[in-house]
């Protein structure tokens, strides 16, 4: 069955737009008002009006085509994940998760998957919207690497990578790689399979001895220490759902 459609909120009910794109730190009010009033900002699809009310729980807000999380409570992680940490809310070999190195409450789910070896960046969340968008192929978002391969990759094998990798299920899309210094790569992917970079270097005959995420689309942080985290700002969040 389709999801219906969201519910108009009535005029008389909910919170100011500007108020609520002000909360969600999207701008200033006064500055939000100057959006609503040059007609960039829509709810549920139809050009908004100053004076607008919408209920944040249900109504869609988009500034620009861009969704705003607009909902209470909302909270958008960067974790720089360790090695040996599993990216699961728990884990029945008792090995530590993910979810314990960032707060409790509210209870939040990581975007995508890192496996237990590889290190570096990785989202939380408990906005769902926010996470479909970023792990649904359609999006394609790219997510760079490093990679401490084992022998130094020769001009067949970072062209095999270049081109797409024939992996047992199925070639992969083209990545940009780039070596960064005997023995080290810079891999760009837009495919999330599980172990898809180690299983590419290791297709061409490079095994990885170290893995690092060190970018998530536009985002990346070089000063947020391995087993720490923070919250995303509004522009980071807006960044990766544009």
């Amino acid at each position: 069955m389709p999801t219906p459609p969201p519910r108009p909120t009535p005029e008389h009910e909910g919170d100011r737009l500007q108020k609520v794109l002000a909360r969600a730190g999207l701008a200033s009010r006064r500055a939000s008002e100057e959006l609503i009033a040059e007609g960039r900002v829509r709810v549920n699809g139809e050009v908004a009006e100053l004076g607008r009310r919408i209920d944040p729980e249900h109504d869609l807000v988009t500034v620009d085509g861009v969704p705003v999380p607009v909902a209470p409570g909302l909270v958008h992680y960067l974790l720089n994940k360790p090695a040996g940490v599993v990216t699961t809310a728990a884990d029945p070999q008792g090995r530590p998760v993910v979810v314990a190195l960032v707060p409790d409450e509210p209870r939040v789910f990581p975007v995508g998957r890192l496996d237990a070896d590889t290190e570096g960046l990785l989202l939380l969340t408990n906005d769902g919207g926010f996470a479909h968008r970023l792990t649904h192929p359609s999006y394609g978002v790219d997510k760079e690497y490093l990679a401490e391969v084992e022998g130094d990759p020769g001009r067949a094998a970072l062209r095999t990578l270049r081109e797409g990798v024939d992996l047992e299920d199925g070639r992969t899309a083209p990545a940009r790689v780039t070596p960064v210094s005997p023995g080290v790569l810079r891999l760009v992917i837009s495919e999330g399979r599980n172990r898809q970079v180690r299983r590419m270097c290791a297709a061409v005959g490079h095994p990885v001895r170290r893995l690092v995420r060190t970018r998530i689309g536009p985002l990346a942080d070089r000063r947020l220490p391995p087993g720490e985290w923070r919250p995303l700002t509004p522009d980071e969040v807006r960044s990766l759902e544009a």
